[in-house]
């Protein structure tokens, strides 16, 4: 009895040394690595860790994008801001982690992507799968007696539908939705043409940002710009010789509706452009996500504001500084800052800080304010500051803001002497004999983004064929259907790689049809 019952037994041998795995070739290594690269799951996730890694450029200010940012930014948060700035979170897009995440997320799926190519097309040229052995496991079945196998007539039924058959004395195997998988190599294909698109175009594009006084013209060249970031591969002699003037910015308001009255409905400016200096010139105007489009750029208005004319005479009357200064908006109601510097003047350079108020009015405090973005009741005042501008230091300085810490104020805050007050046309005498100011004109500017980008029409081609493929993955489903003929029986099963509801229905209209009887 004990014997029997060891027989039944395998006696497992022990071993008193570890098993050890033999050492991978640095060939074998690389090759383990290339597949884990080129997996589908490693893409996906690279995927994720591109969208992810995204997200400091929306959380940040980027210098390509808002370089003003990044200096407040610094001003406000200085220790913070080094930290980040080592981790390049000020200049995300073109930072080395982000580069390294799109290489290979790029290298990933073309290694993906390709081979499948390869064994889809195959899958064209091959005929449809044999049928499995037991067709009942199938997730639509169908058995009918064994006189019910009229073949032809299912063959005819299933070419109508648009499936391949391939057919045998005793089995028919049928298989439509191919394009499923074309849609699906579409999509990833389409994909990669993004990938390159985005980042070759973003070496060979531009981005500049000007302000723009009505009157002003810009000429597109490096030195007109406020800021100018051209990508890796552009050449700044390849610029476009076109020009731009601003003619007028109009803002359109809303009077008529109680709850939202005085609130902007439509910025619109009027522009004139010459594509060339010989080229004619061409009336255009430039709305709010309504760009224009010259000389193969984009130009969008990005702001807006108020500029006005200024006049400073000295005592003699002589012109020490004239014309309009661009004013920067504090709030909604463009109350707005601007420095007007005369570094000119005579015998001592001075400057004034001052405030315009659109729609001037005054608060219970004795304080001033804006009602209304509209100037319905222009009034500016100014603190008057004397000493160096620092505009001989060689240093850059900010042409739209005043450092007050080595001049003397004369006018305004603590100075003993009121702030001056100038409504519109209106001209006073500055303290110390400096001479005169004028508010002779008020003017309205504007902020415009200059771009340029030759793959974007591309990037949008590929991401339309992305689409596309996505939506033949989406819609078209993948059927594989076999009847099989038995002296006992006939057999029908169907397959689908997704869930189809009207996988049943298929496998009931082939059943319907095998019952047919040939004319």
């Amino acid at each position: 009895m004990s014997s029997s019952r060891q027989s039944k037994y395998v006696v497992r041998k022990e071993y008193s040394e570890p098993i050890e795995a033999p050492d991978l070739s640095f060939k074998s290594w690389l090759r383990w690595l290339w597949r884990q690269l080129t997996s589908m799951r490693i893409a996906l996730f690279l995927l994720l860790f591109l969208a992810i890694a995204s997200v400091p450029g929306s959380v940040f200010p980027q210098r390509s994008a808002d370089p003003n940012g990044v200096v407040l930014y610094f001003k406000n948060n200085p220790d913070l801001a080094l930290w980040l700035d080592n981790f390049q979170l000020f200049d995300v897009y073109s930072s080395t982690w982000f580069s390294a995440i799109y290489i290979l997320l790029f290298i990933s799926l073309i290694g993906c992507v390709i081979p499948r190519v390869g064994v889809h097309y195959k899958a064209l040229k091959s005929d449809p799968p044999a049928a499995p052995t037991n067709l009942s496991r199938l997730p639509s079945y169908k058995k009918l007696d064994a006189s019910e196998k009229n073949l032809e007539k299912a063959i005819e039924y299933l070419k109508s539908r648009k499936f391949k058959v391939i057919s045998t004395k005793n089995e028919l195997r049928a298989e439509k939705g191919y394009l499923r998988e074309t849609g699906n190599l579409f999509f990833h294909l389409s994909l990669i043409g993004v990938l390159i698109a985005v980042g070759l175009g973003g070496g060979l594009s531009y981005a500049g940002q000007r302000v723009l006084v009505e009157g002003e013209t810009f000429v597109n060249n490096e030195a007109s710009f406020d800021y100018f970031a051209p990508g890796l591969l552009f050449d700044k002699n390849n610029l476009e010789p076109f020009s731009l003037r601003l003619e007028s910015f109009k803002t359109t308001y809303d009077f008529k509706n109680p709850n939202n009255y005085g609130k902007p409905m439509d910025f619109k400016a009027t522009v004139t452009t010459k594509d060339s200096p010989t080229s004619p010139e061409a009336k255009g105007s430039i709305r709010v996500n309504e760009p224009l489009a010259v000389g193969g750029s984009k130009v969008y208005i990005t702001g807006n504001g108020y500029a006005p004319e200024i006049v400073v005479r000295d005592k003699d009357g002589v012109v020490s500084f004239s014309g309009p200064v661009v004013f920067l908006p504090q709030d909604g109601n463009l109350t707005s800052l601007g420095a007007i510097k005369v570094p000119d003047a005579n015998p001592d350079q001075f400057a004034m800080l001052a405030f315009f108020y659109p729609t001037a009015a005054e608060l219970e405090s004795g304080a001033l304010t804006s009602n209304h973005p509209f100037p319905l009741n222009p009034l500016m005042t100014m603190n008057v500051y004397v000493g160096d501008l620092g505009l001989d230091s060689g240093m850059a300085v900010n042409a739209y803001k005043l450092d007050t810490h080595s001049m003397k104020q004369v006018a305004g805050g603590k100075s003993g002497t009121k702030a001056l007050k100038l409504t519109y046309g209106e001209t006073v005498k500055l303290p110390n004999d400096l001479g005169t100011v004028e508010f002779k004109d008020l003017r309205r500017f504007a902020s415009i983004d200059i771009t340029y980008n030759p793959l974007d029409l591309w990037v949008l081609i590929f991401a339309l064929t992305t689409l596309f493929g996505l939506v033949l993955m989406l819609i078209i489903p993948r059927r594989r259907v076999w009847v099989k003929i038995s002296k006992d029986s006939v057999e029908v099963g169907a397959l689908t790689k997704s869930k189809d509801k009207a996988l049943d229905k298929l496998v009931k209209d082939v059943a319907k049809s095998l019952k047919k009887k040939s004319k």
